[in-house]
Order: C-alpha cells, then sequence, then structure tokens
C-alpha cells in the first residue's frame, strides 16, 4: 500500500471539509482519499488550534522576540566598547 503524503494545506481542507459536516467522514473519506480515523484525528487538531489564530498571542511572542533581539544588539555593542577601551589599555601598556 502506497503512503501517500498530504501538505498542510491538503490537511487543512480535509479537516474543514469534517468540521463543516456537510458530507459524511464516508464521503470525505472517498473524495480525498484518506482514511476516516485519519480525517478525525486532523479535525481534532484543526479544532483546537483555531483559537490559537485569533488571540494575540503571535503579536506578544513577536514583541518578546524583538525586545530579545534588542538587548542582544544593546550587549553587542557594550561588548564592543569594553574590548575598544582593553585594546586602548594593552596599547599603553606597551
Amino acid at each position: 500500500m502506497n503512503k501517500r503524503n498530504f501538505t498542510p494545506k491538503e490537511k487543512a481542507n480535509v479537516a474543514l471539509a469534517a468540521i463543516k459536516g456537510e458530507k459524511t467522514l464516508a464521503e470525505i473519506s472517498s473524495l480525498y482519499q484518506v482514511h476516516s480515523t485519519q480525517i478525525g484525528k486532523w479535525k481534532k487538531i484543526a479544532e483546537a488550534e483555531l483559537p490559537n489564530l485569533f488571540s494575540d498571542k503571535r503579536k506578544k511572542q513577536d514583541n518578546s522576540q524583538e525586545e530579545l533581539i534588542d538587548e542582544l544588539y544593546k550587549i553587542i555593542g557594550q561588548r564592543d566598547m569594553e574590548l575598544d577601551w582593553l585594546k586602548k589599555k594593552l596599547r599603553l601598556a606597551n
């Protein structure tokens, strides 16, 4: 039996068809050539993840990542200044 790999978009379409409920699982299974058990799994995943699409969690994550990047640039700048100071002191000591 050939195992077919579905793209995320194909999985989403199958899950959406199952969520809509306009067709039976058997009809969806036949239409997309996916086992009904797999359709049920994709449907559960889609239903669980849908609320996350509408939360501002991703914005918070983006903001925290920007803050981290800013902090890292600040540290790099500080280290560059310290290194330059040490190089200057080393030249004076020689």
